[in-house]
Parts: C-alpha cells; structure tokens; sequence
C-alpha cells in the first residue's frame, strides 16, 4: 500500500519561512517527479511547484523567487522551502508523486500564514 506523508506545515507570521516535507512508504520517491500544490479554502487546488525525476524544476508564478522544491535521493525525500510568506499563501499543501496518471497524493499540510 502506498502512503504519501506531507509534514512540516503550521503557523508563521507574515514574512516568515516554513520547510515542507514529503515523503512515501511503498514506492520509491526518487523515480517520481514530485508536485507540490495548495488549496485555499473555497478555491480549487492549484500547482505551486514541481520536480522531476531528473531534477528540473518548474514554479509558478506565486512560488517564484519565494519558493525552492528539492529532493534528496539519499533520503527519498522531497521538500517545499517557502520564504516571505504572505497571508495569500493560507492553504493545504498537498505533494503528489507521479509516474502517469493522477499519481500518488498526500493528505496535506495545513500552513497559515497570520499575524
């Protein structure tokens, strides 16, 4: 059985920076480009920033210049370094490792972003 943990989200004020971390039993995160999305509430869930398998990474527009997605195949984990967060950054964040189809998600971490 495949299991994807995501753990590292929480509260942070304004500016602040928070490291997410995802990790999986059952598959072997390193052959599987990993996603990191986000949903707000009443929004749609929506891509921050992948990686591939071979190490390119692709960021939108929101996570740009803010955001770092790595992997480290030594320890089969992924991670989501968020810097100057804004309260529009509020959501779940959610990792999805993906081979074909819709892949293998997570069940999120919660960030707040709040003064």
């Amino acid at each position: 059985q495949v299991q994807v943990v995501e753990s590292g989200g929480g509260l942070v004020q304004p500016g602040g920076s928070l490291r997410l971390s995802c990790a999986a039993s059952g598959i072997v995160l390193r052959f599987y480009n990993i996603g990191w999305w986000r949903q707000a509430p009443k929004k749609q869930r929506e891509l921050v920033a992948y990686i591939t398998d071979d190490g390119d990474t692709h960021y939108e527009n929101s996570a740009k210049g803010r955001f770092t997605i790595a992997r480290v195949n030594a320890n089969d984990t992924a991670y989501l370094q968020m810097h100057s967060l804004k309260p529009e950054d509020t959501a779940v964040y959610y990792c999805n490792a993906k081979m074909t189809g819709d892949g293998y998600w997570g069940q999120g971490t919660p960030v707040t972003v709040s003064s």
